[in-house]
This record gives structure tokens, sequence and C-alpha cells, in this order.
């Protein structure tokens, strides 16, 4: 992957995949290896909100924070869903079942309010859609 041009995205997308976070110890070894600073690097992996420093839970849950999902009472099912899990944004449930993450377009406009668990995306969410999310992730 290092000669690839442009290969810290792939290279930080795989070491997600195989940690579940990106360790900050890894920083440095990856900004000398493909000649960038470490505030390169580091820049990179806390502005793009995909990557995480921690591990996640088992089941990822991210709600669509965009305006037309807001509009549609996105905002009302968040607070729902933060209630019924015991979290915040960017939190892990104490028995690391779910990880709680905004996400700010999920290209489900016509569909929303719209939520992503597991990589599956479900759109016009409800209370009741919400409430079988979480049970989902909770069984």
């Amino acid at each position: 992957m290092k000669s690839l041009e442009g290969p810290l995205l792939p290279i930080l997308h795989a070491i997600q995949a195989e940690f579940g976070h990106v360790p900050q110890e890894i920083l440095p070894l990856i900004a000398r290896e493909l000649n960038l600073s470490r505030a390169e690097v580091h820049g990179v992996v806390t502005f793009y909100h995909d990557y995480r420093n921690h591990p996640a839970g088992r089941h990822v849950l991210k709600l669509c924070r965009a305006e037309a999902c807001q509009s549609m009472g996105g905002d009302h099912l968040a607070e729902r869903v933060k209630t019924l899990l015991g979290i915040d944004f960017h939190q892990t449930t104490l028995d690391g079942a779910v990880t709680l993450e905004p996400v700010y377009c999920l290209g489900l406009c016509s569909a929303a309010p719209s939520a992503m668990l597991d990589g599956a995306v479900h759109g016009r969410l409800d209370a009741d859609a919400v409430d079988a999310l979480v049970a989902e992730v909770r069984a």
C-alpha cells in the first residue's frame, strides 16, 4: 500500500478494520514510513469522523444529524436512543454492546430520519423503529 499515491487513507482504513480503531501510538510510525509529519497524520485521523481512537462496541449505530433528518424528528429520535442506551454520541455502552455515533449524511434525505446499524441503512424511522433497532443490538 505504501507505493500507492495517497496511501494514508487506505492504510488508516486497514488499521481500523484490523484493530477496530486507530491506536495513537501507531501514528508516528505511519508518519515516518510515509515521510509525513506526525501533525499531518494526526490531522487526518481527527478530521475524518469515521476514524476512532478507541475500539467500538460490537455494534455501531450511526444516527443521521443532517438537516433533512433533523427536520423530520431526528433530534427527538436521537434523544430517545441516547436514553434507551444510557450513553451519548461517541460513547459505548458499559457492556461493550453498542457505540453511538453521529453521521452528517447517509444520503437518505428522502427517507428521513435515517440511521445505519452495522453498515445497514434504515430510513423513515419513528419511535417504534428506533426501539426495534436498540432491541436488536441489545439482544
